[in-house]
């Protein structure tokens, strides 16, 4: 089936920090939308932007024949597809279903099995870009899943993100997002360092951001991350524990692989410091504390 804005209602699970964003983008464009949060209050927000909230996963599933997740953990994933008031046991056959949480890559291929069997269509879809990118909706989406699938589905993703690219199969776009996760977490040590040794050197470290983040050491952590540590602010674009919790799952699938990652392995281990004095809901440049005297 062609998906239009007449004949696509919209279901998206999870309106936390990004998804609130991308529902909004959604609603803009014309689209019927339905959302569920567990924190109802979460959702009101898109309430005068025309959206619908359902009470339940099932009765938005029901209803939807598009749904997208955006929810924070491997098990809240499982819960929302595979739970008894979740999509699989009570969505409508011909429906598409996109997960755009990062979760773990078997999840994915189980999730897009079990659709299959129910003649349903599923796509891990996860994102990078933080709270900006949600916002501004220029997120880079990550997809693993069947190429008709995807071309079905493309044009509603264009609506949240810029940089939207099919990896393979089922559980290849959660792949790739370890790839992400995986490089961005050394990276954040380095930023963080970098910020740290200017202060210590008596330099103005915004003005040292002006010479290093045009070269070679130009990251987007660098760019958008540096500039909230030095001015303090810690507010959540990404937390701390899903950051923590997308490092484990890339560990555990390095791991499965028979491949060694000492840097993500400190990337944590120092993600765990931070969690552990209170900072867990803090956003991830919130690493820089440990720097602090």
């Amino acid at each position: 089936m062609r998906l239009t804005r007449d004949n696509t209602v919209v279901g998206f699970i999870g309106t936390g920090v990004m998804g609130k964003s991308m529902a909004g983008h959604l609603l803009a464009a014309g689209y019927r939308v339905l959302v569920y949060n567990r924190t109802r209050a979460k959702a009101e927000a898109l309430v005068p932007l025309g959206a619908t909230i359902k009470d339940s996963v099932a009765d938005l599933a029901r209803e939807a024949n598009l749904i997208i997740t955006m929810v924070g953990y491997p098990k809240d994933v499982e819960e929302v597809y595979l739970g008894e008031d979740g999509i699989l046991p009570n969505g409508k056959a011909g429906s598409y279903l996109i997960d755009m949480t990062t979760s773990t890559p078997s999840l994915a291929r189980r999730i897009h099995e079990l659709a299959r069997a129910r003649g349903m269509f599923a796509l891990d879809a996860p994102v990078s870009g933080g709270d900006i990118g949600a916002r501004e909706a220029r997120l880079t989406i990550m997809v693993g899943g069947d190429a008709e699938v995807f071309s079905a589905v493309e044009p509603i993703l264009r609506h949240m993100g810029t940089n939207i690219v099919l990896q393979g199969g089922a559980g290849a776009g959660q792949h790739t997002k370890m790839c992400n996760q995986i490089a961005i977490a050394a990276n954040m040590i380095g930023v963080c360092e970098a910020m740290a040794y200017a202060r210590k050197a008596g330099l103005d470290p915004a003005n040292v951001l002006k010479s290093i983040e045009a070269g070679a050491a130009g990251s987007w952590s660098l760019s958008n991350l540096a500039p909230r540590m030095l001015r303090g602010d810690f507010a959540p674009g990404f937390y701390v524990k899903h950051f923590i919790k997308d490092m484990g799952i890339a560990l555990e699938a390095a791991e499965e692989m028979g491949l060694d990652t000492p840097g993500l392995r400190l990337a944590k281990q120092l993600y765990e410091q931070l969690a552990a004095s209170g900072e867990e809901n803090s956003g991830t440049q919130a690493l820089f504390k440990l720097y602090q005297p």
